[in-house]
């Protein structure tokens, strides 16, 4: 019989193996083994791994009025699309802001139709609730039928405190019913108190933009959503976490048994708070929370070792350069978020793998495979198995290329990495079977995408995950 397509050579990088993969009608049919097929890719010399799954984007913007002058973000699902298979990412979820008065499950609807048109890599949606009031606690049993697994809550609202019951409520209800929350960890009340701090001492500039969201911030909010998934048994999931102090406080909990799960995002691994002292364009590289110190970058690191971080995700939210360095900003007035998708997987090989922070097979873990079973996608999505989607990045573990803005796919104008040699890129990206992503183009076509039914969360235990990680490196 001959197949499709088969991948010829390569090493797989979950299992360290030299084998041929086979691929029929987008699935992976066959690896190891005589394989004859109608199309060959040659892996020789590199390593093949499945698509990486982003779990945390920003490719549409909030629904409401947009006769207003205020810049936006720049990429939409195409062209998030474009710089995602660029990075070998052929899977990403998406946020889903609600638009006033809609429903979660009505947000899922519009959005749907928007990835319909536009993106190119496959898709998965995540409801941001703004309100737990009774429409969206009486739709949360009934999203996983609509094929969503998961909400997003942020706990620095205004009206988080007053609601906190309904919230927990919201929050309980989600992992009865095969969710995971996904919770942005910073405390409200002390944030204020930061900034009231120091506008009162005229340090409104966001040079002093880390110290206006300290980590006391993001711990004690880590400790409320930590309690929460205690005395419920829901599962969370911390989102971009950044600082030593809030992680210490979910590997404690994870130890105790609790569902702590823990994301972290390119920016906190590679860069410092000192860009802030240091470069008079610093306004590029504000994102909530902060970037933090180099204890913060080493502990985030071992957390991904050890397996108490779990996921890398890019919570990519790219603006204009001009946007960016817009004067009026200040610690008060902001637009947080920066280009990731294309940078993320080659970067974490870079300074990861090739460093000794990381094995292969904890790399591939922790930008595909966890966050496929966190989300209810695995093993359709997040590993190289028989069965599985043809998702497959053939990566080239040799090359080096120097970041500046000309190499992005997204419609981001610079990267906070300009300058960076990063030594490993994907040379072929393949979604479901066919090649998207080859000789630094972009294959694809808009509204080529799926939507992706997920399942129940797969998040039974923080034990599991860790114990996955403390095994023997591939």
């Amino acid at each position: 019989m001959a197949f499709d397509v088969v991948i010829r050579g390569g090493r797989l990088a979950e299992t360290g193996a030299v084998a041929d993969l086979a691929i029929q009608d987008g699935r992976i049919v066959q690896i190891g083994g005589q394989i004859n097929a109608a199309r060959e890719l040659d892996a020789s010399g590199k390593l093949v791994l499945p698509g990486g799954v982003d779990a945390h984007v920003h490719l549409s913007s909030p629904p409401g009025d947009r006769s207003t002058t205020e810049p936006a973000w720049v990429d939409d699902f195409t062209s998030g699309s474009a710089a995602a298979f660029a990075g070998g990412i052929t899977s990403v979820g998406n946020m889903t802001f609600l638009g006033p008065g809609e429903s979660p499950l009505d947000g899922l609807a519009r959005e749907t139709e928007t990835v319909a048109r536009q993106s190119m890599a496959d898709v998965f949606l995540h409801p941001v609730l703004s309100e737990p009031d009774a429409t969206t606690l009486e739709q949360i049993p009934r999203l996983l039928e609509a094929g969503c697994s998961s909400i997003k809550i942020f706990l620095p609202r205004p009206n988080f405190d007053a609601q906190l019951g309904d919230w927990t409520r919201a929050i309980e209800r989600a992992g009865a019913n095969g969710l995971i929350s996904m919770l942005h960890c910073e405390d409200f009340a002390l944030l204020g108190h930061a900034l009231e701090r120091l506008s009162a001492h005229g340090q409104r500039s966001l040079r002093f933009f880390p110290e206006s969201r300290p980590p006391l911030a993001e711990v004690i909010a880590t400790q409320r959503a930590v309690a929460i998934a205690e005395a419920t048994g829901a599962p969370v999931d911390i989102v971009h976490l950044s600082c030593e102090r809030a992680l210490q406080v979910c590997a404690a909990a994870q130890a105790r048994g609790v569902p702590v799960f823990v994301e972290t995002r390119p920016l906190y691994l590679h860069l410092t708070q000192q860009v802030f002292e240091s470069d008079p364009h610093c306004g590029l590289y504000v994102g909530q929370p902060p970037l933090r110190q180099p204890s913060d970058v080493e502990a985030l690191w071992a957390g991904l070792r050890q397996g108490t971080v779990h996921t890398v995700c890019t919570d990519h939210a790219p603006w204009s350069r001009a946007a960016k360095l817009d004067p009026a900003l200040d610690i008060w007035h902001l637009r947080p978020g920066v280009e990731n998708l294309q940078l993320m997987l080659p970067m974490l090989y870079s300074e990861g793998v090739r460093r000794g922070r990381l094995s292969l097979r904890r790399w591939v873990e922790v930008l595909s495979t966890n966050a496929a079973r966190l989300f209810g996608l695995y093993p359709r999505k997040g590993t190289l198995a028989v069965g599985s989607d043809a998702d497959v990045v053939i990566f080239d573990p040799e090359r080096t290329r120097t970041v500046d803005g000309s190499l992005l796919h997204s419609n981001a104008d610079y990267s906070v990495y300009d300058g960076w040699q990063v030594s490993g890129w994907p040379a072929v990206v393949l979604r479901r079977g066919e090649v998207v992503y080859a000789e630094d183009r972009v294959l694809a076509a808009p509204g080529s995408g799926q939507v992706l039914a997920c399942g129940p969360s797969q998040a039974e235990t923080a034990r599991e995950l860790r114990r996955a990680a403390a095994a023997p490196p591939a």
